[in-house]
């Protein structure tokens, strides 16, 4: 009886509040997903390419960064970024989207930690062999990395930048521990208005779940269609 009460409070309460859960919550997790794997994906290759690079200093400073990301969990951050960045640039106190820049640059940094070992990882899975043989050829170290590595390594790396897209979506809803409009910001928002918890967290689990579903099979399509063509 519990149950068939519950489902009927979830439909009402996503027919009143749809457009929280669709237009405000639904988006902005949306957006600020993309947001951080693009730039996630932007600076993790930077990060990645120094990985491998021979200038030993910025080596250690940036496996030193990437370790200490990997190794904290993504609350702490989200705190510590929260308070210490405005410390550290006064200016950014004035703003109005203060915290959603602060909670953004921490998703980013985090984001681009894990790319960087997965852009790593895929470089290093093509064989050593084509390098030489691209050197050999009087290809210089640019052209070879562009040319005959990456191409080789994007079919390691794309299906795990598929799965970092769904992890990163999963931990925006750690940001609404700041309120910044995502999904998990739109059930506190529901609760104060309905005082009904667990239909308002049904709905959310539901709406991501089919966000994640339907995006692990889009990827999936294509990695088989990449498999296909290679």
């Amino acid at each position: 009886m519990y149950i068939i009460t519950m489902f009927e409070d979830m439909g009402k309460i996503f027919v009143k509040y749809w457009d929280l859960f669709l237009i405000e919550g639904l988006s902005a997790t949306i957006l600020l997903s993309l947001m951080t794997v693009v730039l996630g994906t932007v600076f993790g290759s930077l990060l990645a390419l120094i990985k491998i690079g021979k200038l030993k200093p910025l080596k250690w400073l940036v496996n030193a960064v990437v370790e200490v990301i990997r190794g904290t969990p993504m609350l702490l951050q989200l705190y510590i970024s929260t308070f210490l960045i405005p410390v550290l640039i006064p200016a950014m106190n004035e703003l109005e989207n203060k915290k959603l820049l602060c909670i953004s640059f921490t998703l980013v940094l985090n984001s681009a930690a894990y790319v960087s070992e997965i852009i790593r990882s895929g470089i290093e899975a093509v064989d050593k062999g084509q390098t030489e043989a691209a050197r050999s050829l009087g290809l210089n170290g640019t052209t070879t990395m562009t040319q005959i590595v990456l191409p080789q390594a994007v079919k390691n790396i794309l299906p795990a930048l598929g799965n970092e897209f769904i992890t990163v979506i999963k931990e925006t809803s750690l940001a609404s521990t700041f309120f910044i409009g995502e999904l998990m910001t739109q059930y506190h928002v529901i609760v104060g208005k309905t005082h009904n918890s667990l239909p308002i967290l049904m709905i959310i689990g539901i709406i991501y779940f089919i966000l994640n579903f339907v995006l692990s099979k889009a990827l999936g399509f294509f990695e088989r269609r990449m498999k296909a063509r290679a």
